[in-house]
């Protein structure tokens, strides 16, 4: 049995995070799950939002799933979220997006997995005032040769491990000739490692049109940590949004799987929250774990369960609540 910190978040954290662990449990999934607190009820408890006992289960079991946190006002932290990743230095962030039975959209073929680079680029809060009236600001963006390179390398295996055949290298290195230079400089190198992976790469204004002109013709993407973020995001919408797209967070020691989307503490508690996003993340913790089979199985439900409005959550445009769609979900796995 797999020891797995679960911290089940703050507003609709605990609802969906109940739904999922009942889910896995239906499975028969071999995990032991250990309670952890962060988010505003850490902070209400204990005045820190991210404890160290916290800190340290994580540490020790190497893996956590993550329901969504707020972060309190006036703590210290930038964000919950980026904190995890900086101290675990968990430099991969994964973001697939697949179309899904049931799920309307506008497009009917998108199957992309986004690769982000989490430490380094614009993200690692490096600003300052340049005057002292504060009417100019500047930002500086970190890129290394190291991080770049694990980044992308992780793409590749991916492609492989998954069967993906292409890997698209996104930038701006038409511009932001050293830092972008530098990243795609590395993918070009690195993708020589990999002859039997397709490589390209394209500039991100580019990359953002084509994305909604023709997904088809992504497959995994892999890029800096501000484009990362926007176009993950941007892929997210593509499927239906943020409520129905898994992420996962990968270092070479820990991992941490999540649902990118917030709180939503203005229906905390009333049964309308869709767990969708939050099971996606634990079918990839499983798959991380090596319960293949598990995952697929409730994957294959899940798609069942899409189909039906009498059982899905509003937001998809059905009639259900989330303790519907969990059982009914539970009951397409038999």
């Amino acid at each position: 049995m797999r020891d797995i910190v679960l911290i089940k978040g703050d507003g609709i954290g605990p609802e969906i995070t109940d739904s999922v662990t009942e889910i896995l449990a239906a499975a028969k999934a071999d995990i032991n799950w250990i309670p952890a607190l962060a988010g505003m009820e850490a902070y209400e408890k204990s005045g820190n939002p991210l404890p160290d006992e916290t800190v340290e289960l994580i540490d020790k079991h190497k893996i956590a799933l993550k329901g969504p946190l707020t972060t309190p006002v006036g703590s210290g932290f930038r964000s919950i979220n980026v904190a995890l990743r900086q101290r675990f230095d968990l430099y991969s962030n994964i973001r697939p997006a697949r179309t899904l039975p049931g799920v309307p959209t506008h497009f009917g073929s998108v199957d992309m997995v986004t690769f982000r680079e989490n430490t380094q680029g614009m993200y690692i809060g490096r600003e300052r005032w340049v005057d002292e009236e504060q009417n100019q600001a500047e930002s500086i963006a970190i890129v290394s040769r190291d991080a770049s390179e694990r980044i992308i390398r992780a793409a590749f295996e991916y492609a492989i491990k998954h069967d993906r055949k292409k890997v698209t290298l996104v930038h701006k290195a038409n511009i932001l000739k050293y830092t972008t230079g530098l990243f795609l400089k590395v993918g070009q190198e690195v993708s020589k490692d990999y002859p039997d992976i397709a490589f390209n790469d394209m500039i991100v204004d580019n990359t953002a049109m084509q994305m909604v002109i023709r997904p088809e013709i992504f497959d995994i993407i892999v890029t800096t940590n501000l484009f990362g973020d926007i176009l993950s995001d941007l892929a997210s919408g593509l499927v239906g949004g943020l409520g129905v797209t898994g992420s996962a967070n990968m270092g070479d020691q820990h991992a941490m799987f999540e649902a990118v989307h917030g709180s939503a503490p203005d229906i905390a508690g009333q049964g309308k929250a869709n767990p969708t996003a939050l099971l996606l993340s634990a079918l990839m913790m499983l798959e991380h774990i090596g319960e293949t089979e598990k995952a697929e199985m409730i994957r294959k439900a899940l798609y069942r369960t899409l189909l039906d409005k009498n059982v899905i959550t509003g937001d998809l445009g059905g009639d259900g609540s989330t303790r519907i769609f969990t059982k009914a979900l539970i009951g397409n796995m038999r």
